[in-house]
């Protein structure tokens, strides 16, 4: 995953993948981190932090 900050916005760049299952099997899941991942911006002197799940219906 690739992120920056431009222009005020957040840009996340992440790799799509095959739809894969989620846990509860109710939907694909297409691009994910795995959880919380802390990243390189930085934002009040804090890095910004993502938890992303993208996925499509079953």
């Amino acid at each position: 995953m690739e992120t920056k900050i431009e222009d005020g916005k957040l840009i996340i760049i992440i790799d799509l993948q095959e739809p894969t299952p989620s846990a509860s099997g109710k939907t694909l899941v297409v691009a994910t981190t795995h959880g919380n991942v802390p990243t390189k911006c930085v934002i009040d002197g804090k890095n910004v932090v993502i938890g992303l799940n993208a996925y499509i219906k079953k």
